[in-house]
């Protein structure tokens, strides 16, 4: 069964940190540029920051960069969102997405306003990370 699951969300207060980790099933990470986006109530969806099939090409929103770090572990076929310095905006569903290398160069990949939901084979189903006191 082909699959994202995303885990470690939370409740974290102002400041604090979380790791987020997106389990990968029934493909190989490794063939797929990878995103992390989020969706708060009434907003729309936001791409965070993403990483090539290559691994050479890491891309991050200006809202989280300098304080989010995406990584892979090719050997577990998982990818993780490290969150640091956390603000109550910051709360939101937060997704793991895939595309593949028959979508995407492996030395790109995508978090811009322009991705659609069907522009990346798989979606996770979310994990809750709320930031407040």
């Amino acid at each position: 069964q082909l699959r994202l699951v995303e885990s470690g969300g939370a409740l974290v207060q102002p400041g604090g940190s979380l790791r987020l980790s997106c389990a990968v099933s029934g493909f190989t990470v490794d063939y797929y540029a990878i995103g992390w986006f989020r969706q708060a109530p009434g907003k729309e969806r936001e791409g965070l920051s993403c990483l090539s099939i290559s691994g050479g090409t890491t891309k991050y929103g200006d809202s989280v960069k300098g304080r989010f770090t995406i990584s892979r572990d090719n050997a577990k076929n998982m990818v993780y969102l490290q969150m640091n310095s956390l603000k109550p905006e910051d709360t939101a569903v937060y997704y793991c997405a895939a595309e593949s290398f028959l979508r995407i160069t492996h030395d790109d990949c995508r978090i811009d306003e322009s991705v659609q939901e069907n522009d990346m084979n798989y979606w996770g189903k979310g994990t809750l990370v709320t930031v407040s006191s």
